[in-house]
């Protein structure tokens, strides 16, 4: 039963969202079918309702398509929409119907407009848009705007062959109906289509929509982005060379005279700790815990990135970047299961049942809390962003079926190889007392810098992604955002190193948990990045909204805590092992 739901979790990967054309191929008169998809204001884009949660000129028996998993995560909800748009069929300004609006229609109608409403729709696998009206503000008294609401709309349509290629659709500014006031109103909706030749193949389509991304202005902001971080990466590259080469060399030849001739010497620096630096931290569970999600997030972020470089993810086929999320974080399970089973048993712990259940919790639970409150939200908005209670079912069932099991059977396999942890040098009983160390020693300020380059190589990047996520624009340049995380993981990774180095010279031997914090410390700035942008660099609101972007963005940034708190510790690790395997230790 798991085989066979994860091979049809995996097909639905691949699904996109679409009409019910199965080869695309139309002969001339022959229905392409067209569905209405959401409606909702333009600068949330999180708050999106059904189509016909507006009184828009209907069909007598409304279907609805069935989308897979990934498109209902994305709050499409396609449903039949009443205009005729025939291969290669010419219209000229048909009646679509003619309707009485009432005064609470009428009503309706006025807030989507003063909202800045836009529909989305879908034709034959293309997305198309179109805004529902508009206002004619008055400069001296703005109770005299008027709002005007869209009565005409226009379809251009162009084919190769037997092949639909493009559409765009244009509402006419010049054809409207007066809304401003409370009253019933006799409107008929109209509609006209235009068909023309082309020479795009069918295998270019899509390619219009990734055109934005790939600007030469915008490749050039993308590649001084990539400079500046590659820039960051060498500076540090060679300020942890010039530690390793002279700092640490100095230390070995000073550490490595004989015994003999330090007998009346006494030990300083990150030699005299080397009985404590092994001894291993508090809340072993916890930190296990961490390294082991932290791990598997890492692995989930990386095949999401091949996938994204093989061209899964090509522009308006969003379903199936959630879709393949919701899979490959089921199936790395087993990888969260194992790493943090093993290094709990190294650390000598001895309830691993525990440790396991934490590890499946400790970023699922906050997320899964998240969003029973967010789909509280929008179930009292009834928005779309609202999960139906059978796709909920299905999550659990993987959870049941492929999640938990997989994170049980990676926790069996690393409790059963008994590995022991591998430390260079002997662990006293007691340990040292750490000596009172300067202010900007702490966590906060060793946090705060450790946090700051990271981010510093990532943040131009970051408002690309999320004027795509959270936004109209559309992100394709994958091979860019992947050489950005490879240097987001080089750099948090010698930050992590060089703070550790410091901590260890200045006779603190607790940087198991530093490590930790000062690696994740990225997802802070990304946090406060949020905030930014949320104020300055967006026009959302409302408290739906505001919901969503905060509540989901918190996981997010908890995520990478954890992604890059678990790189910053094993880099530690390597570093701190080999620094005192490197000299003799008595």
């Amino acid at each position: 039963m798991e085989i066979a739901a994860l091979v049809l979790l995996i097909l639905a990967c691949f699904s996109s969202v679409g009409a019910d054309g199965t080869n695309h191929r139309y002969k001339e008169g022959d229905h392409v079918p067209l569905y209405a998809n959401k409606v909702g204001p333009f600068h949330n884009p999180s708050e999106t309702y059904r189509y016909y949660d507006l009184p828009f000129c209907s069909p007598e028996h409304v279907t609805e398509k069935k989308e897979a998993l990934g498109e209902v995560l994305n709050g499409d909800r396609l449903v039949g929409a009443p205009y005729e748009l025939n291969f290669r069929e010419d219209k000229q300004s048909k009646s679509l119907c003619k309707k009485t609006l009432l005064t609470v229609e009428v009503a309706k109608f006025r807030r989507a407009v003063a909202k800045d409403y836009y529909f989305e729709m879908y034709y034959d696998d293309l997305p198309l848009w179109g805004f529902l009206g508009r206002i004619d503000r008055d400069k001296t008294d703005s109770s005299e705007d008027k709002y005007l609401l869209f009565k005409h709309i226009h379809f251009n349509v162009l084919y190769n062959d037997d092949r639909v290629i493009e559409i765009n659709v244009q509402t006419d500014p010049n054809i409207f109906v007066d809304i401003s006031e409370d009253k019933e109103l006799d409107v008929e909706f109209s509609y006209s289509v235009v068909w023309k030749k082309t020479d795009i193949t069918f295998e270019e389509r899509m390619e219009k929509y990734s055109k934005t991304s790939s600007m030469p202005q915008h490749l050039e902001i993308h590649w001084f982005s990539i400079v500046n971080s590659c820039v960051t990466v060498l500076l540090l590259t060679g300020f942890l060379a010039t530690i390793l080469m002279r700092v640490l060399k100095n230390d070995f030849v000073k550490y490595s005279i004989d015994e003999e001739s330090l007998e009346d010497q006494e030990e300083t620096g990150w030699k005299l700790i080397h009985g404590d630096v092994f001894r291993f931290p508090t809340q072993k569970s916890l930190f296990s815990a961490i390294i082991g999600s932290g791990t598997q997030l890492l692995a989930l972020a990386i095949f999401i990135f091949l996938l994204a470089l093989v061209g899964v993810f090509y522009p308006y086929n969003r379903g199936a970047l959630f879709t393949a999320l919701v899979v490959i974080y089921a199936l790395t399970s087993g990888i969260a299961g194992y790493t943090a089973s093993s290094f709990y048993i190294q650390l000598e712990g001895t309830n691993w049942v525990g440790n396991l259940m934490l590890t499946g919790c400790l970023f699922s639970g906050p997320l899964f809390l998240t969003f029973c409150f967010l789909n509280t939200v929008a179930i009292i908005y009834s928005a779309t962003a609202a999960l139906p209670f059978g796709t909920i079912l299905v999550i659990l069932l993987i959870w049941a079926l492929i999640t938990s099991p997989l994170l049980v059977l990676g926790g069996i396999a690393g409790k059963n190889i008994k590995v022991e942890f591998q430390a260079p040098c002997r662990t006293t009983k007691y340990p040292r007392d750490i000596p009172e160390l300067p202010w900007y020693r702490s966590t906060i300020p060793q946090m705060a810098m450790a946090g700051f380059l990271p981010f510093s190589a990532i943040y131009v990047e970051l408002y690309y992604i999320f004027a795509s996520v959270w936004g109209h624009r559309i992100y394709t340049i994958y091979s860019i955002l992947f050489i950005v995380f490879i240097i987001l993981i080089i750099v948090t990774a010698f930050i992590t190193v060089a703070m550790t180095y410091f901590q260890l010279a200045a006779e603190d031997h607790e940087w198991w948990w530093r490590s930790v914090l000062c690696g994740g410390s990225t997802g802070v700035f990304i946090f406060f990045y949020c905030i930014y942008y949320y104020h300055a660099r967006s026009d959302m609101s409302g408290f739906m909204q505001t919901s969503f972007f905060f509540g989901y963005m918190t996981c997010i940034c908890y995520g990478f805590f954890l992604m890059l708190g678990t790189v910053g510790f094993q880099a530690s690790l390597l570093f701190v092992r080999h620094i005192y395997r490197s000299i003799k230790c008595e």
